[in-house]
C-alpha cells in the first residue's frame, strides 16, 4: 500500500480540481447537492470565518451535533486552518459535556439546537451562564478558561453566540493569504481530529488522530471495498464517531466518491436514500440492518444498485447476513473490526470472502497495519488458534490520548503495540475472530469463558432474535454466566428452555446460570451494546431475587 503522505485539505483541493463537477456531499431528503468544487469553496470560506474570528492554528474546535450538511464543512475547515477538530458524542448530558469540554482544553464550540430529549442551547447557557453577558468571540468563563467563542449551527441568532451564516461572512470578506500560509505549514503528522471513546467504560479520554493516521485507513478501508469515482455510499452512523468519520468520510474522500448523508438513523430515509441516489455501499450496525429489512416497505424498494458497504460494531447473526447479501443485494458487504485508537479500523474482511468469513471473523489485517495476538500477562505473541489480546502496530496507531501520558503509555507500549483490550485468535488462513473483551472475560471458578462463544451458540436456538452474554458476580464462582436474550415477536420462551438447549451442547461452566428477557439493551450513541450495563443489571436482578450465588 502506497501511503498518503498528505493532507485532509490538500485531498479535497486536489479532487476539487480534477473533478470539480462531480458530487461530493449529497442529502436526499432535501435534495441538497454540493459539487467538489462547491463544497473546496465553502470549506475556504468557513476556515477564513475561523480565523477572522479570532481562532487560530493549534486551537481545539468541537462540534455537538447530528449529522447536519455543515459539520463536514467544519470537518475540512478547521483541518485547512490548521486546527484539531473534536467531535462531540450527540447523547451526552450535562456532566458529560462539562468534563469534555475541560478535558480537551476547547477553544470553540459549535451546537444545534439538539438531540431528542437534549436541549444543547438550554444546556450550554447553563454550563457557560457568562455566554450572556460576554461579547462574541470575546467569552470570560470561569469554568472553561480556554473557551473563546460558541457558535450556533443555524440562522437563528442566540445571546453571545455567533450564528453560522456570521462565520461564513466574516469569511468571505477575507482575502485568503493567512490561510492559504497556515496551509503551507501543515505537516501529514499533525493531529486533526480528537475522538473521545464512547465511555462504556471509565471516564473517556481524548483519542489524538493524524491527517496520516485517518486518511491512509479510510484509503485502505475503500479498497477493500473496491471504491472509485463511481461509487455513492449511504452514510447513516454518526459522524461524531470514527465509523462515520473515517470509515464513511475518508474512504470516500480518497477514492473521490460521493457520500449520500443522513442526520440520523432513520429505516425508512436509509432505504428512500438507496433507491434515489441509487447507491452502491450502505455502512450501519447490525441492528441498523435489521431495522431495514424488517421495515414493514422494505419490499416497496429498489435496492439493485447496492454491492458492498460495511456492518461493524457488533457480531452479526449469520441469518441477517445471509438477508443483506440477497435482499439487499450486498454480495460484497465487509466486516471491520478496531477502536477508536487505531483510527479506528485494524481488520476487515475482502469483498470476495464466503459468508462463514463474514459472520465468524474480523477479516485480515489492512494493508500497512501489523496485527498480532498476545498473551496479556507476558506480552507474547500468542500461537495459531489460542486466545489472546489484540494488538497492533502501524500508521494507524494514534498519537495518544490528550494530556494522559500514563494511560498512553498504558496503551501503546515500549515497542509501540497499540494494545486494544479485546480477546481474540488468529486462524491459519490469517483471518481473526473476536472473542470478547479482557473485562468481558468471564472467569468462573478458574475457568475462562469467551462471551461470543456462547452468543454464537445462543443464536442457533430457534426463536432467539439477539442474545448478550456477561459475568454476573458469584461470591461462590467469582463470576457466573448470565445471558440476556431478545426473542422473536411472538416466541414464548421461559429460562429452562434456554439450559435445556444447552446441555449437552457446551461444557456445564459455560451454561447460563441466569437467563433474563428483555426487549433492548443500553446502547452508546454510536450503536454499541454497553456491557457493564448489563452486568450490573443482572447482579441487581440477582440480588433482588435473593439468590445466593
Amino acid at each position: 500500500m502506497e501511503f498518503l503522505e498528505t493532507t485532509l485539505g490538500a485531498v479535497l483541493r486536489d479532487n476539487a480540481k480534477r473533478q470539480p463537477d462531480h458530487e461530493f456531499l449529497v442529502y436526499a431528503d432535501r435534495d441538497l447537492r454540493f459539487t467538489y468544487a462547491q463544497f473546496d469553496k465553502r470549506v475556504d470560506e468557513l476556515a477564513q470565518g475561523l480565523l477572522a474570528a479570532g481562532l487560530k492554528k493549534g486551537d481545539h474546535v468541537g462540534i455537538w451535533a447530528t449529522n447536519v450538511p455543515d459539520w463536514n464543512t467544519l470537518l475540512f475547515a478547521a483541518a485547512r486552518a490548521g486546527m484539531v477538530f473534536v467531535t462531540i458524542n450527540t447523547g451526552y448530558k450535562l456532566h458529560e459535556l462539562e468534563y469534555l469540554l475541560k478535558q480537551s482544553d476547547l477553544n470553540c464550540l459549535f451546537i444545534t439546537d439538539g438531540w431528542r430529549d437534549s436541549d444543547y442551547v438550554s444546556m450550554v447557557y447553563e454550563l457557560i451562564p457568562e455566554l450572556k453577558i460576554c461579547p462574541r468571540g470575546h467569552l470570560n468563563s470561569e469554568k472553561f478558561p480556554c473557551l473563546r467563542s460558541v457558535v450556533y449551527v443555524g440562522q437563528q441568532k442566540h445571546r453571545g453566540m455567533y450564528s453560522m451564516n456570521e462565520i461564513f461572512l466574516l469569511g468571505q470578506h477575507t482575502d485568503g493569504a493567512e490561510l492559504h500560509q497556515i496551509e503551507a505549514s501543515l505537516d501529514t503528522n499533525d493531529v486533526v481530529n480528537m475522538q473521545y471513546t464512547s465511555g462504556t467504560t471509565g471516564f473517556p479520554k481524548g483519542v489524538m488522530l493524524t491527517h496520516r493516521n485517518i486518511l491512509n485507513n479510510g484509503l485502505g478501508i475503500g479498497d477493500n471495498q473496491r471504491f472509485t469515482e463511481k461509487d455513492i455510499v449511504c452514510l447513516p452512523v454518526p459522524l461524531f464517531h470514527c465509523f462515520g468519520l473515517v470509515l464513511g468520510m475518508m474512504a470516500v474522500l480518497t477514492h473521490g466518491s460521493t457520500a449520500a448523508m443522513l442526520e440520523w438513523f432513520d429505516p425508512l430515509l436509509v432505504l428512500a436514500t438507496i433507491q434515489k441516489e441509487k447507491c452502491t455501499a450502505v455502512y450501519g450496525v447490525p441492528t441498523m440492518f435489521i431495522a431495514e429489512l424488517n421495515h414493514p416497505m422494505f419490499k416497496m424498494f429498489d435496492l439493485s444498485s447496492l454491492r458492498t458497504g460495511i456492518m461493524a460494531g457488533s457480531p452479526c447473526p449469520i441469518e441477517t447476513m445471509r438477508k443483506v447479501i440477497d435482499l439487499m443485494h450486498m454480495t460484497e458487504i465487509t466486516i471491520c473490526y478496531g477502536l477508536t485508537e487505531s483510527s479506528p479500523v485494524m481488520t476487515q474482511t475482502r469483498f470476495d470472502d464466503t459468508i462463514d468469513v463474514k459472520v465468524e471473523t474480523v477479516g485480515r489485517a489492512l494493508p500497512g497495519v501489523e496485527v498480532t495476538i498476545r498473551n496479556p500477562e507476558t506480552g507474547e505473541e500468542c500461537p495459531i488458534g489460542v486466545h489472546g489480546e489484540f494488538c497492533c502496530r502501524g500508521y494507524n496507531t494514534m498519537k495518544g490520548y490528550y494530556n494522559m501520558p500514563e494511560e498512553t503509555a498504558k496503551c501503546i507500549d515500549k515497542n509501540g503495540w497499540l494494545h486494544s483490550g479485546d480477546l481474540g485468535i488468529q486462524e491459519e488462513n490469517g483471518n481473526f475472530r473476536v472473542t470478547g473483551r479482557i473485562k468481558d472475560m468471564i472467569i468462573r471458578g478458574g475457568e475462562n469463558v469467551y462471551p461470543k462463544e456462547i452468543e454464537d451458540f445462543l443464536y442457533s436456538m430457534p426463536g432467539i432474535k439477539d442474545v448478550q452474554v456477561v459475568g454476573i458476580a458469584s461470591k461462590k464462582y467469582g463470576e457466573e454466566v448470565g445471558a440476556f436474550i431478545i426473542l422473536h415477536p411472538d416466541v414464548k420462551m421461559v429460562e429452562e428452555d434456554v439450559k435445556d438447549y444447552c446441555r449437552g451442547q457446551i461444557s456445564r461452566f459455560k451454561i447460563p446460570k441466569y437467563v433474563f428477557f428483555v426487549d433492548s439493551y443500553p446502547l452508546t450513541s454510536s450503536g454499541k451494546i454497553q456491557k457493564y450495563l448489563l452486568r450490573e443489571i443482572g447482579s441487581k436482578k440477582v440480588r433482588d431475587m435473593g439468590i445466593a450465588t
